[in-house]
């Protein structure tokens, strides 16, 4: 089998669909992939729960070739459990593992995974290497800035990292203690990329494509992630592309009842019903941000139980509305949980 390199695909497009744990599934990544997202990563994948052959772990890892280049990422606290699930994302075709070390969440910290790790470097060499040693496709990471404001240290994971053959490091801008609170410090990415011998991708408060280019641009960095301003609005990465070559001839699509429909589509392949309508009221509340009429709208949405009863109200509700995705809601709370 012939892998892509992930860091070939940022030449032309540095625009990154960040992973996000009960988001990135199979449905969302191929059709963000379709929009214009450059490199995809699966939400959060447990090294424990593939030793233990979990099929709701190896349903996660599940992607197409339309998705490629593609990363499973991986979380866990022992070394030798996570290069043992790394051959396993490597057997299944992978283009690159992605080791996760920013997840807050108490249940995975509590456990000395995701960002817990980087309160302890020679636990993080270890598994580095140990994952690198057992997988031939690259390996990249993700981390926060630090444990907390008094402990950021991603400029030594870079260091790290580097020395390990990590192929990138991608930084969302805040610490485990922040959680998603405060604003991402995207100041101290552009340091950490000034002084860091490897690939350096940013992350944290894109909300909108002309943010998405303008970090891009001034943090010097090899490419962005963008994670919630994606469920507010899809087509962010192609507006994006857009601004970073004019000449880019996709157009993005205006119409929001269009776009979610051709989300169905993709949800529908993909998820059994329970999950389905689940992921159908998601959407249509996340697309809604910014409107007016939105608080209600979500109120009606989560009460519907029938596939085509949300497909309805979606049609009633965006079909009144003149305007396309509204350009920047960075001021209202969203999403304010456990994605990395």
């Amino acid at each position: 089998m012939a892998f892509l390199n992930p860091l070939d695909s940022l030449k032309s497009n540095p625009f990154v669909l960040a992973p996000m744990a009960g988001i990135t599934d199979h449905a969302f990544r191929s059709f963000m992939k379709k929009n214009g997202a450059s490199v995809v990563v699966t939400e959060l994948v447990s090294a424990s729960g593939i030793k233990h052959l979990s099929k709701k772990t190896f349903d996660l890892m599940s992607f197409d070739s339309s998705q490629r280049p593609l990363g499973i990422q991986l979380f866990g606290e022992s070394p030798e459990e996570i290069a043992e699930a790394a051959k396993v994302v490597q057997d299944r075709g992978a283009d690159f593992v992605d080791l996760n070390f920013g997840c807050p969440v108490p249940k995975v910290v509590k456990k000395g995974a995701g960002s817990a790790v980087l309160k302890d470097l020679v636990q993080l060499q270890k598994i580095l290497s140990k994952t690198r040693k057992a997988v031939q496709i690259p390996v990249t990471i993700k981390i926060r800035t630090g444990w907390d404001q008094n402990s950021r240290n991603a400029d030594e994971v870079c260091k790290v990292a580097a020395d390990e053959g990590i192929l990138w490091v991608a930084i969302h801008g805040r610490t485990r203690a922040q959680g998603y609170e405060g604003f991402s410090d995207w100041d101290y990415i552009r340091q950490v990329k000034l002084g860091a011998k490897i690939p350096v991708l940013g992350n944290g408060d894109i909300h909108t494509a002309e943010q998405a280019l303008q970090r891009l641009k001034s943090s010097g960095c090899d490419g962005v992630l963008i994670g919630r301003g994606c469920l507010k609005n899809p087509m962010i990465f192609l507006q994006a592309l857009r601004l970073l070559n004019p000449d880019f001839q996709d157009r993005p699509q205006t119409d929001i009842v269009k776009i979610y429909l051709d989300l169905f589509e993709f949800l529908k392949l993909h998820c059994e019903d329970r999950v389905l309508t689940l992921q159908l009221k998601k959407f249509a509340a996340w697309f809604a941000t910014g409107h007016p009429g939105a608080a209600l709208f979500r109120k009606t949405i989560f009460q519907k139980n029938q596939a085509a009863e949300i497909l309805q109200s979606v049609s009633e509700f965006f079909g009144s509305i003149p305007e396309t995705f509204r350009a920047d809601t960075a001021s209202e709370n969203f999403l304010m949980g456990g994605h990395g």
